[in-house]
Formats: structure tokens, C-alpha cells, sequence
């Protein structure tokens, strides 16, 4: 139970999305998630209810630090959601939480710096291919978003990558895939990677195929697209997960080359675990490899899903130790490192 006190030896570790919340407790260094809970940030005026209702329905006080991941930039002490209506300061969060110390980094940032502790019977290899220890890690996925990170070596470490790679232009292989990506431009302008590779957007995919092939339209959210596509009762929902899987695929080649990725590309996020078969058998290893002269070089790059649903919690963990600067890092004053874990 709960005695009020600040917890010191205990760090409180989220994973925030535009859908869901999941919090958890690091209770000893290295050790592993505990305490896992997820909330649904719909039911939360913003995150600093969640963790009152996390730390509350655990029955556990606040610890002094803290370290969320979250699908968002961070480029500072303010934060604006780009796929929910959260708003916030991160000095603010902490002095409100009463935390000596709170660092906000993208959930992107944070699943690539647990992708060195997956277990091997947290990966699913698709096709062939052999990481290369010391080199550089690719990671995409997508779930209300679309996230790209990654770790590149420095040293004797590997250093996660900050970036905004989900809002790349999405680029077509196909006269088919042109025609769509047109007529989402159309509606939407700018057609980004995250546009088509995200809950939202196979939603958008299969409006836009419906659309180029004179179908009237059809209201269907992402998850009833999925469960048709999948037990094939809707050719135009089995032809967009088709779509989704391919697109995926030529987005991760480029990423692949752009970082030179011989450790390894990851697939993350919510969407692809759920996939299952569909996934393996998709053109996703195909479109990976379709990049003309450079298909052998991608023929040695292995590309894994990660079945770990809180992997991105451990990665939080680690970005408070990371020897690197990440994400925007607030500090009680006089308050020079994370308390020591006992």
C-alpha cells in the first residue's frame, strides 16, 4: 500500500500512444516491467490523471523518477500531441507528480533502446538475412502512427536516433500505388509515410481503393478493414492490408540503406503482431529488397517483428541510464542524477 513517501529505489516507467496509456514499475536495476497496466487516454483529461489513477489502482506512492516514452516530438518542455488531445508542460508534470526527475522521449526512441534486451523468442524473423553485431539498427511500426527510430554505433555504444521518420513522403512502386498516393493528395495535400502506414491511415487506403475503382464508399474502421481483410471476406480490405504490408516494405528498404542498417530492421508498433501469417507471407520482404543494384546488399540485412507488447517500457528504463542526451530531461533543482536504484 501506499505510504505517501516518495519511493527511491522504484522508477515509474510509460509508454504513451494516441490511444492507449501502459504504466509500469522498474523495481531493481535491469529487472524487467512489473506492475503493467494499461489505460485508455481517451478516459484521462491529460497524463498527469493517468499516473495518479496508475500509481492509485497499484497502490504504490510516487517514485522519484520517471521516464515516459511518448508518439510525439519531443523538442522541449512543451508538448502537443499529434495523435490525441494531451497538451503539456514536462516541468510542470513533474512538480505536479512531485518527481525528482522526469525524461520524455519519444516511444519510438524508447523501443529502440530496448531492442540490445529482446529475447530471441521476442522476434520473429521474416526472410532471410544475419545482423551484424556493432552495426547499425533500423526500427519502423505502426499503430496510430507511424515510428521510425533506430541505433547507430558510437564507440563501443550504440546511440538512438531522435527523429520524425514517419512523416517522410510516401513513395509509389507501382502505377496502381501512384494513382492512389494521387488521390490522397488530393484530400490530404502532403502524403506521408504515417498517411497509409497507421490505423487511421488503412482506413484512408482502403477509402482511397474503393474510390479509385468506382466502388461506393464504406464506413469501416481500421479493425473491422483487418478482420475482413484477413478471413477474406472483402477483397478491397484483403487487397489494403496487401497495400499496407508492401508500402511497409519499400519504406524499411529505404530506411535500411539510408542508415545502412547491416544489425538489423525492426517492425514494430501494433499493428503488424497482429498480422500473424498474413505478414510472412505479404510482399513486405519483396518490397524490402526491391531497391535495383543495392538487392544483395539488403539481402544480408534480417528483418524481425517484435512480439514484446512493453518492450517500449524497458527502453524507458534504459534511457534514464543512456550516457547520451535524449528527449527533454526535467529536474527538481539540486537534483544532479536519477536517485540510485538500492
Amino acid at each position: 500500500m501506499s505510504t505517501g513517501l516518495p519511493d527511491r529505489t522504484t522508477r515509474l516507467v510509460a509508454d504513451i500512444g494516441g490511444t492507449n496509456a501502459r504504466f509500469a514499475l522498474i523495481e531493481a536495476p535491469g529487472a524487467a516491467p512489473s506492475h503493467i497496466r494499461v489505460l485508455a487516454c481517451a478516459d484521462f483529461t491529460g497524463p498527469e490523471a493517468a499516473v495518479h489513477a496508475y500509481l492509485a489502482a497499484e497502490g504504490v506512492s510516487t517514485p522519484c523518477a520517471a521516464a515516459f516514452g511518448i508518439a510525439n516530438p519531443v523538442t522541449g518542455d512543451r508538448v502537443a500531441m499529434t495523435n490525441h488531445h494531451w497538451a503539456f508542460s514536462v516541468d510542470a508534470l513533474r512538480t505536479t507528480l512531485g518527481l525528482d526527475r522526469l525524461l520524455l522521449v519519444n516511444d519510438f526512441t524508447a523501443l529502440a533502446l530496448s531492442l540490445p534486451h529482446l529475447a530471441t523468442v521476442e522476434l520473429e524473423q521474416v526472410g532471410d538475412g544475419e545482423a551484424r553485431p556493432g552495426q547499425a539498427i533500423a526500427l519502423l511500426g505502426a499503430g496510430t502512427g507511424l515510428g521510425i527510430s533506430g541505433l547507430v554505433p558510437a564507440g563501443d555504444t550504440l546511440v538512438p536516433l531522435q527523429g520524425e521518420g514517419g512523416h517522410v513522403s510516401l513513395p509509389a512502386s507501382t502505377p496502381r500505388e501512384a494513382n492512389l498516393i494521387a488521390l490522397l493528395a488530393e484530400r490530404y495535400g502532403h502524403v506521408s509515410a504515417e498517411r497509409v502506414l497507421s490505423g487511421p491511415g488503412l482506413v484512408a487506403l482502403h477509402d482511397a481503393l474503393r474510390r479509385l475503382d468506382g466502388l461506393p464508399a464504406r464506413e469501416l474502421d481500421s479493425a473491422t478493414i483487418s478482420a475482413r481483410g484477413l478471413a477474406g471476406q472483402c477483397p478491397v480490405c484483403t487487397e489494403t492490408l496487401h497495400l499496407f504490408c508492401a508500402l511497409l516494405g519499400t519504406v524499411a528498404g529505404d530506411l535500411a540503406l539510408t542508415l545502412g542498417a547491416r544489425g538489423g530492421v525492426f517492425v514494430g508498433g501494433g499493428i503488424v503482431p497482429r498480422l500473424g501469417e498474413f505478414f510472412a507471407r505479404s510482399a513486405f520482404r519483396e518490397r524490402f529488397l526491391a531497391k535495383g543494384r543495392f538487392r544483395s546488399y539488403l539481402e544480408t540485412i534480417p528483418t524481425r517483428v517484435i512480439r514484446a507488447p512493453y518492450a517500449a517500457l524497458t527502453g524507458a528504463a534504459h534511457a534514464l541510464d543512456t550516457p547520451f542526451a535524449v528527449g527533454f530531461d526535467s529536474r527538481a533543482p539540486l537534483c544532479a542524477s536519477t536517485p540510485p536504484l538500492a
